[in-house]
């Protein structure tokens, strides 16, 4: 059983999310142009983003008290406030800091949602319930971000992010009309939320996390000049390459999220998150031909969200005593990756001239990732199952 209605008002706040991150790398050439900086260079909006989600998450700690809704509404409204200031950004180091602000919600927001998702759906529907929440994102990267790309190439970047901050304000208004009061978590103290990490299988989660996106991510992080200065599209074309992206990203969450209800959550990432190896080899080796970089970047993004929905419920389950630090961490590992895969990927390419290498780059830290995640399955899920948070 699903509370629809609650999961769609959650789904709104990732939706806008979505946008704000992923707006970013669509538009990194006009960015890096307004502010004349390289595109090299430009990808330090994408690490100052994930940065601010690496600092904000692990503000749950202290508020493991409050109500789950109220800290909801405020994690909304931090999302209209940060993107408001981005689009106001005059120069480049206020646009970094606008978008460090703007990522303080975001992993925040995706830990704290997990755990209301979950409270919103009977235990046999928990990964249903998280990938709803999830797809709100997958369809920012269908519908917003082409949108929002689209504004920007033809009107202005600043309108787009204008956007998302009204996204974030209806959000605001969505959970606060349609989310129910929820049970709030057992407070164990300070130390009790530390209590799950002197066990192994939260790490190999979070661990798997890391390196999956640093790996897959210092590919996408520069998916604008692969498709534009490599495949040869048009700037103009971004907009609808963006809605083959999303619909990878739609498709991939959607499909684990309801896989991890009938499998093993762990079991459906490890998967997931191999299949990633094998595009990344066919993208160096055959994304500058236009059909085969589309179909690869859909197939890529696929993988890169298939494993989103399986290890945040997972990890729920694995926190007991612990869930919004455990949904924290998982925040932090997921950003500290795409922060790290942007000035990798970018120092690669400044070494080496090509901007097709980032793909072949990660390939060995995506595979570590994946040993850690069947690690997890084999040993943890493969007959004793996941433990059940609620």
């Amino acid at each position: 059983m699903l509370n629809k209605r609650g999961l769609f008002a959650l789904a709104l706040g990732t939706f806008a999310l979505g946008i704000t991150e992923y707006l970013t790398m669509g538009i990194l050439g006009v960015l890096a142009d307004d502010m004349g900086v390289s595109i090299s260079r430009a990808g330090a909006f994408i690490s100052a983003y994930a940065t601010g989600v690496c600092v904000g998450a692990p503000a749950l700690l202290f508020a493991r008290k409050m109500a789950l809704k109220k800290l909801m509404l405020i994690l909304a409204a931090m999302i209209m406030i940060g993107n408001a200031f981005t689009a106001f950004a005059p120069e480049f180091w206020s646009f970094c800091l606008a978008r460090f602000v703007s990522g303080l919600p975001h992993g925040a927001y995706f830990g704290v949602g997990a755990i209301v998702a979950r409270k919103l759906a009977s235990p046999t529907k928990a990964g249903s319930a998280v990938a709803i929440m999830i797809g709100g994102m997958t369809v920012a990267t269908l519908v917003g971000v082409p949108l929002g790309t689209f504004i920007s190439n033809m009107v202005s970047w600043r309108l787009a992010y204008v956007v998302v901050a009204v996204s974030g304000a209806i959000t605001f208004l969505a959970i606060k009309w349609c989310v129910p009061h929820v049970s709030g978590l057992e407070d164990m103290g300070f130390k009790g939320q530390f209590r799950f990490l002197a066990t192994l299988p939260p790490w190999l989660v979070f661990g798997g996390v890391l390196l999956g996106q640093i790996g897959i991510y210092s590919w996408y992080s520069f998916i604008d000049p692969q498709l534009t200065m490599v495949a040869g599209f048009s700037r103009d074309a971004l907009s609808w390459l963006m809605v083959v992206a999303g619909f990878g990203m739609f498709a991939g969450n959607l499909i684990a999220g309801r896989l991890s209800d009938r499998f093993k959550p762990a079991a459906v990432a490890t998967c997931v998150q191999a299949a990633a190896i094998p595009i990344l080899i066919l993208f160096f080796y055959f994304g500058h031909i236009k059909l085969a970089a589309v179909v690869l970047m859909m197939f890529g993004t696929a993988s890169l969200f298939g494993s989103g929905s399986p290890l945040q419920s997972d990890i729920v389950g694995y926190a007991r005593g612990g869930e919004m630090l455990g949904a924290a961490c998982i925040q932090i590992a997921y950003n500290a990756g795409n922060a790290i895969a942007a000035w990798l990927g970018g120092e690669v390419i400044r070494a080496t001239g090509s901007y097709m290498t980032p793909a072949v780059f990660g390939l060995p830290i995506v595979a570590v990732g994946v040993v850690m995640l069947f690690y997890l399955y084999w040993h943890y899920e493969r007959r004793r199952g996941v433990p059940v948070a609620r």
